[in-house]
């Protein structure tokens, strides 16, 4: 069976690569942890490296949209031909994405599309529950799924922040998490909490009228609503939890 690198570097017998093809792969091979034994995967050393190169740190949401692009089976790891056809894809002729450098510098404009376009953001934050959850498992881990948010829902890290003048969202969803729910978190609970960062940080969503006991909400949301409308009731209706 012919490996991807050899198909890619030689193409078809009836036409001949495209030059971005080539170089892409030529870069992927720079990066292999095992040429020999898995010809065709960049594994966690040679991921490291490669993110290096492109100023990528692991613990900022960049990784994981540069994880989305390459559709990465898990953290650590680009597989040869998603590598090429994702770098390809946001390619144009005159500006080819097929060099670390020129790729670093389509990174700074992932940075930049995270922070102003709330969709792409959206889109990211979804695919990295596969990127968060173990391999063979439905639910991400309690203490991974808060290093996750902790990374998304914070400027710090390329995130957004998930504060409002009246409320430290995040740290009261993590604190509410932790302390009374304590289960993995589900497909579903991931997604749906992003809708409520989203949520809560529209125009007026702070004040949470836009909630009603009957919406397609998970329990676990439910019951963190219903926590933070007590605890305004209790603090004079309004809440800073700093």
């Amino acid at each position: 069976m012919i490996c991807l690198d050899r198909f890619y570097q030689s193409g078809s017998s009836n036409s001949p690569t495209p030059p971005i093809q080539q170089n892409l792969s030529k870069l992927f091979d720079q990066y292999r942890d095992n040429p020999k034994d898995a010809p065709d995967t960049i594994g966690i050393e040679g991921a490291q490296k490669y993110l290096t190169d492109l100023n990528v740190e692991l613990d900022e949401v960049a990784h994981l949209a540069i994880c989305d692009l390459l559709q990465c089976p898990s953290i650590g790891e680009f597989e040869r031909d998603r590598f090429i056809s994702g770098w390809r894809n946001v390619s144009s002729g005159d500006k080819p994405y097929d060099n670390a450098s020129r790729q670093a510098q389509y990174v700074d404009i992932v940075r930049k599309k995270l922070a102003t376009d709330s969709a792409y953001f959206k889109q990211v934050y979804r695919n990295a529950f596969k990127l968060a959850k173990p391999e063979g498992q439905r639910s991400v881990p309690l203490d991974s799924a808060i290093d996750f948010w902790n990374m998304f829902f914070r400027e710090g890290k390329g995130g957004i922040e998930w504060n409002t003048p009246s409320t430290k969202w995040l740290d009261l969803w993590c604190d509410f998490y932790e302390s009374q729910s304590k289960r993995p978190v589900n497909k579903d609970l991931w997604n749906m909490m992003g809708e409520l960062v989203m949520k809560t940080r529209e125009p007026g969503g702070e004040s949470l009228t836009w909630w009603t006991e009957d919406g397609a909400w998970p329990m676990a949301i439910d019951d963190f609503v219903t926590f933070v409308k007590e605890k305004r009731k209790s603090d004079g209706d309004t809440m800073d939890t700093s």
